[in-house]
């Protein structure tokens, strides 16, 4: 006889890819929203992405903004295809309200970064630079766990770095515009939201 607490092979195969309940519901929402946002076109874009003289005028939800908007439906659509992957990977060596606290740092780190080091950049895009830093994130999860694929994949995004600065390319993105800065930053961002722990609130 079948235990009511036995999974389906259905329920098996989410769970393996942590898309079963909440986790799938939240990569499903987060998926819909940046490919609502590439659907709005220009506007969105326009709306939302870093320019550094709009966020100078007080124009603040731009620095949340520019890491969901995309240049179009290929942009969108390689990104959306690496949250995805990393979400499979990942979603569950850290706890929701961690993984919340990584993403912010890493943009956080995107952010000031290209406003204090990099002044010359006008404009910037897309959720890739969050996306590096969440694949660090998870990266040094496995490893501190004694998973060597965590190692593996530390070494590949070190070299993956290492040539986008040298060459300002992407291996992955082909012929899109590439800001190599953003993907260390969040890289950086991604680290630092791993190992410092989230502020407690006060006790009252």
């Amino acid at each position: 006889m079948k235990s009511r607490t036995s999974d389906s092979p259905s329920q098996s195969l989410f769970r393996s890819a942590n898309c079963d309940a909440r986790y799938g519901a939240a990569l499903a929402a987060i998926l819909a929203l940046i490919l609502a946002l590439a659907a709005l076109g220009s506007g969105a874009r326009n709306a939302l992405q870093y320019q550094r003289s709009a966020v100078a005028h007080g124009q603040w939800w731009r620095l949340i903004g520019a890491h969901l908007v995309h240049l179009g439906w290929e942009h969108a659509l390689l990104n959306g295809a690496g949250l995805a992957l990393l979400w499979v990977l990942f979603a569950r060596e850290f706890t929701p309200r961690r993984w919340l606290w990584i993403l912010c740092c890493s943009m956080l780190a995107i952010d000031a970064g290209l406003w204090f080091l990099r002044p010359t950049v006008d404009w910037y895009l897309g959720a890739s630079g969050v996306l590096h830093g969440a694949l660090a994130a998870g990266a040094c999860a496995l490893y501190r766990r004694g998973d060597g694929v965590g190692a593996a994949l530390m070494l590949a995004l070190i070299v993956k770095l290492v040539y986008e600065q040298q060459s300002g390319k992407s291996l992955l993105m082909g012929d899109l515009p590439l800001l190599a800065d953003a993907h260390l930053f969040g890289v950086l961002g991604g680290l630092i939201g791993a190992f410092v722990p989230r502020p407690s609130a006060k006790p009252v």
